[in-house]
């Protein structure tokens, strides 16, 4: 999901060639070059290559190559890594499954082009559930963590020295917003919504020059302190632990013993609720569960102003802090669910727009042939006219005429036949991706009344790109949806306006 707070994303590719490979004319380049066309196609950067030439894909997990670009992955460098197909990644079932545990727990994507596999997309995403179901072992690093806890130097509500937390600051006795550092306590959640990486909300915190209350740099450490304190969503805790001086440690009280003092908030509770919980799953090394948010629409909803929408009080009503738009949570869900009837194409219309797709399909697939066949014919020519050179019958000068043609035919086929491949890897996972959202949004709408609020949640996150709140109008954008985009007029179409 894209936002104002996101860039463009970056991407490794990733190319293994064994040397049997290789025997074969299967080139390093040729992969390099449809990955990097497939990356350009859907607007990409492409940021680092890693390449393990002549390597055989039996056991990858321990070279060099293959820790630097985990380290890209788990670093935030990278958010994706294409490569032409799976076998390529890994040939050992236990090191993919563990290349697919790795990435789905950082947040990052695999993109298999020959198996028609993005997990970027909705369909792609299925790629996961399946390696999840699969993957059943523990991990010993957090087989044994919970969730932290929070220090705290306030108790009854009242100030014991120091300075307040983060985004907020002690006047009169009391704590209050500070302005300078509430926007960061709120950026801080907000970032790691989308990206749901410590490391990398630490290092966008820093690289955009926000400190610590102290002036220190953003840690992991800090973050995960940050995202765990319900101060930002408007209880401060106190009464929380005591000292003891014989072993000079401090223990945490009972629960019953804490004492929680309503402040005003900086985060919304759901979305405050939603990151802990993301937390929480990555430690068990389980798949977030759908329903994390009391609010089906959280972190889809922006308002024309380009600031997030968030329901902020009981009342639920989702509001713009920065110019007061504002719409009740009932009208724009009963908004949705009525569009997607309009949004949807009939089986008819979907099965002419798929035939249409992968038709369009095969006269790439059939230019490719052409290509590759066109290749492989100027390839053997160049080969006999060589053979002819080195039999004496052509002078340098000739051979040199005639060869120049063909190596300049050559070098433009061996950059179209991989851009042409990648053309195909592009409209076979858009449409594998484009049914599968289309069978999610049937499936919401159809069922609208009968589903949960998670289940509910499910289905929007699998289609849902953004919805846009003006003043007058609602844009809602799904993701890989034919005509998925539709401006509705607020007015005509909220039901309590």
């Amino acid at each position: 999901m894209q936002s104002s707070l996101t860039s463009t994303k970056r991407v490794g590719i990733w190319v293994r060639v064994s040397t049997e490979d290789q025997v074969r004319g299967e080139s390093p380049e040729h992969h390099e070059k449809r990955a990097r066309a497939y990356a350009e196609a859907r607007g990409w950067d492409v940021v680092e290559v890693f390449r393990l030439d002549a390597v055989s894909g039996k056991a990858v997990l321990g070279h060099p190559e293959t820790q630097r670009m985990l380290s890209a992955v788990q670093g935030g460098a990278i958010s994706g890594l294409v490569f032409s197909k799976l076998a390529r990644l890994a040939r050992n079932t236990r090191e993919l499954l563990e290349f697919a545990d790795l990435f789905r727990t950082a947040g990052a994507d695999l993109i298999s082009l020959q198996e028609a596999i993005d997990t970027s997309s909705p369909a792609g995403r299925l790629f996961f559930t399946m390696i999840a179901a699969m993957a059943q072992w523990e991990r010993e690093e957090i087989a044994d963590r919970v969730a932290a806890s929070i220090p705290v130097r306030a108790k009854m509500g009242k100030p014991l020295g120091g300075r307040g937390p983060f985004g907020y600051q002690w006047k009169d006795g009391k704590l209050v917003i500070d302005p300078q550092e509430a926007p960061v306590r709120l950026l801080v959640h907000e970032l790691f919504l989308e990206h749901q990486r410590m490391k990398t909300v630490a290092s966008t915190l820093n690289e955009r020059g926000y400190r610590t209350g102290s002036g220190k740099l953003f840690s992991n450490t800090t973050i995960n302190r940050l995202l765990h304190d319900t101060t930002a969503k408007g209880l401060y805790c106190g009464n929380y632990s005591k000292w003891d001086p014989s072993t000079k440690t401090r223990s945490e009280k009972p629960e019953s013993d804490w004492v929680y003092t309503p402040v005003e908030p900086i985060v919304p509770e759901e979305l405050w609720d939603r990151c802990v919980q993301i937390v929480a799953n990555q430690r068990v090394g389980r798949k977030r569960p759908s329903k994390i948010t009391q609010h089906l629409f959280t972190g889809f909803l922006h308002c024309t102003c380009g600031a997030r929408m968030y329901v902020w009080t009981k009342y639920p009503k989702y509001l713009c802090r920065t110019c007061g738009n504002r719409i009740p949570a009932t009208d724009i869900e009963a908004v949705y669910r009525e569009q997607l009837h309009g949004l949807l194409l009939s089986e008819d219309q979907l099965r002419q727009h798929l035939e249409a797709g992968h038709e369009q399909l095969r006269e790439k697939e059939r230019l490719v042939a052409l290509a590759s066949a066109e290749l492989a014919r100027l390839q053997a020519e160049d080969d006999r006219l060589y053979q002819v050179y080195q039999s004496g019958q052509f002078t340098a000068e000739e051979y040199g005429r005639r060869f120049r043609p063909l190596a300049d035919r050559r070098a433009q086929l061996e950059d179209e036949v991989p851009s042409l491949t990648a053309q195909c890897d592009v409209l076979r996972i858009r449409l594998a991706s484009e049914l599968e959202a289309f069978s999610e949004a049937r499936d919401l709408y159809g069922h609208w009344e009968e589903l949960e609020t998670g289940e509910k949640r499910t289905l929007v996150e699998a289609i849902t790109e953004k919805i846009v709140v003006g003043k007058e109008e609602i844009e809602i954008q799904l993701i890989s949806l034919p005509m998925a985009e539709k401006r509705l007029d607020r007015e005509h179409n909220s039901p309590a306006g």
